[in-house]
């Protein structure tokens, strides 16, 4: 009885718990915008004064730092002014970026960060525009915005894209813009603080101003069925939502017509043109799709493709396939990152995978990769996982956490649904089995499956170890399309490599699906080399033997569909802290953090390239 009670506890708290309504503004990166990229002055804030004050109540004049007001002419007029800032005199940082770039003494700087900066409002826009939304790709953790003094709202998640209509607000002259950004992440956030990960705190991805008019799209999802057909949903935002919507694909001289209801929503369907090509890593064909509704016209770039499950075969456009992967983490460049990818940086990162690898797979993790990622994936055809931060042990008992995620995940598939490239949304990594946990991740996936039923769920699970033979107990699993699981025998097993090969891997009894190696890896300083008969931890060597008998003993799983080992390239990791091998760094990538490739990057590629060459 006490077990039932808590579950419908549990049940309840995640009915109160539903995500609020917000802006999705699809494919706003495609949209006509004022780019906000660039200077803004920043000034740190450790105990907080600017939003409690000097004894945690409403700050005062003296600490309000994003009052509509110029300090320096302020003072200039009255010289028994009190200001205890002055962010239009404070230092200049470059952003998107995370501030530990900024100064040297940011490096391992966690809490309030203040960001200002002006614009103005080019003048064709006025007769353009009518609406106007101030849009963040992310930042991280917690962030609170005002524009002329008036707070526009807040947000918190580090990795998913926010946006406030900012219509009522703008002046016809400059227009003052006021971040605080908060790194500090306590254990009912997602993630809680004990990661394997940089905290990369400040805005990290590109804030935009855009314009649309008075009545807009604000989603818009276009996909093929499994059944063949073309699907759109459409929702539009304004005070005239009942009217007609076109989807066309001009190349194809394709359009589906229809109506929006009271309240902007539609979807239709029909038969596929008989001229579409799918997409696929090999043929990755992109077409330019507009939705247009009433003086509004958005436009997409979007792949057409259909994944399935059937038995222990992941179905690419009806055609079984395995998933030759690799993990990337961290949006990291070069030896002192600040979390900025560029969509050259991005090309680069990811012609790794595609070209040195013979890959057509890649785990995005542990949380949604900016768009640059995602549109790149899509560009040069490479199938990806995409999960958000629900990341070892996150408080499953806590309403307000259970949003936060939940949010996470209605942001990150809002964001990325037209992107082809992505078959695999992930909930959860590596999150130990408890009653609150199942009842929190079967929310998350039932999520998943109400804004996108064209797609697969997964997780990265644990599995149980006896003897030689290691078994998917995870009740989770009977809950996913694809089973994942994260595998270290060898690193962070006493298992001898030569052993590694005989583990036997188990299925839940009665349950037939696909089994993706999520992860396994073993660290490498690069250039590190031991050629003695048994070669220690930490070397190339080591690595590139990890690597061969982790693949014996993948060759023999009856069910193995894919793989993403962890991981690409070397990534900034606090925790990690070896004073020879490891100084800050989690050693698992294939490619140092300088771009020198290890002796197991040859390793793997050599096995995909013969993977590839036997389809």
């Amino acid at each position: 009885m006490r077990r039932l009670i808590s579950r419908i506890g549990l049940m309840l708290a995640a009915l109160l718990a539903q995500p609020a309504a917000a802006q999705v503004l699809a494919a706003a990166d495609m949209r006509p915008s004022l780019s906000l990229d660039g200077a803004w002055h920043w000034s740190v804030d450790p105990f907080r004064d600017g939003m409690a004050g000097f004894h945690g109540g409403p700050p005062g004049p003296s600490t309000r730092r994003y009052a509509d007001i110029d300090v320096a002419d302020t003072e200039a007029k009255d010289p028994t002014a009190l200001f205890e800032f002055d962010l239009q005199r404070s230092p200049v940082a470059h952003l998107p970026g995370s501030w530990i770039g900024h100064a040297p003494e940011m490096r391992y700087y966690n809490g309030l960060v203040w960001y200002q900066r002006s614009i103005t409002l080019p003048a064709r826009w006025r007769s353009t525009a009518k609406r106007f939304f101030l849009r963040f790709g992310a930042a991280d953790y917690a962030a609170s915005v005002w524009m002329n003094g008036k707070k526009l709202g807040e947000h918190r998640g580090g990795f998913t894209p926010f946006a406030f209509e900012v219509t009522d607000v703008l002046r016809g002259g400059d227009n003052q813009i006021t971040v605080g950004v908060d790194s500090t992440r306590t254990p009912d956030d997602v993630p809680p603080p004990v990661t394997d990960w940089e905290n990369y705190g400040g805005i990290t991805r590109s804030v935009t101003l855009i314009g649309v008019p008075e009545t807009y799209v604000d989603d818009a999802w276009v996909r093929l069925t499994r059944d063949g057909r073309i699907a759109a949903t459409v929702h539009l935002d304004g005070p005239a939502r009942e009217q007609p919507v076109t989807v066309r694909i001009p190349a194809l001289g394709f359009a589906l017509t229809g109506k929006a209801d009271a309240d902007g929503n539609w979807t239709g369907t029909v038969a596929a043109p008989k001229g579409l090509q799918r997409w696929s890593p090999e043929t990755p064909k992109l077409y330019d799709v507009e939705i247009a509704a009433g003086e509004d016209l958005l436009r997409d770039r979007i792949g057409f493709r259909t994944v399935e499950v059937r038995g222990a075969d992941i179905l690419l456009n009806g055609k079984p396939i395995f998933l030759r992967g690799i993990s990337v983490h961290g949006e990291e460049l070069g030896a002192n990152p600040v979390r900025d990818i560029s969509p050259a940086a991005a090309r680069a990162l990811l012609s790794e995978v595609k070209v040195g690898l013979h890959g057509n797979f890649v785990r995005l993790a542990h949380y949604p990769h900016p768009e640059t990622m995602t549109r790149m994936a899509d560009e040069l055809g490479l199938l990806v996982w995409s999960e958000v931060p629900v990341y070892w042990l996150v408080n499953w008992e806590n309403p307000r956490t259970l949003a936060d995620a939940r949010n996470m995940v209605r942001e990150e598939i809002q964001r990325d649904r037209n992107r082809a490239s992505i078959i695999l949304w992930s909930v959860a990594n590596e999150t130990p089995v408890s009653d609150a946990r199942n009842a929190f991740l079967r929310t998350l996936i039932g999520d998943v499956r109400r804004l996108d039923d064209s797609r697969l769920v997964t997780a990265a699970l644990l599995a149980d170890r006896k003897g030689m033979v290691q078994t998917i107990a995870d009740p989770l699993a009977a809950d996913l399309d694809v089973m994942a699981v994260n595998s270290y025998n060898g690193w962070y097993t006493p298992d001898a490599l030569a052993d590694v090969p005989n583990i036997e891997w188990r299925s839940p009894p009665g349950v037939t699906k696909p089994l993706v190696f999520s992860e396994f890896g073993a660290e490498a300083l690069a250039g590190n080399h031991d050629l003695g008969a048994t070669p220690h931890k930490f070397s190339e060597e080591y690595q590139a033997a990890y690597y061969r008998a982790t693949l014996a003993m993948a060759a023999k799983v009856p069910n193995l569909r894919g793989m993403s080992p962890w991981l690409l390239k070397d990534f900034r990791s606090p925790r990690r802290q070896h004073p020879v091998w490891q100084q800050g760094w989690n050693r698992k990538g294939l490619i140092s953090e300088t771009g020198q490739r290890k002796a197991a990057f040859f390793v793997l590629a050599e096995a995909y390239q013969a993977r590839e060459g036997a389809k």
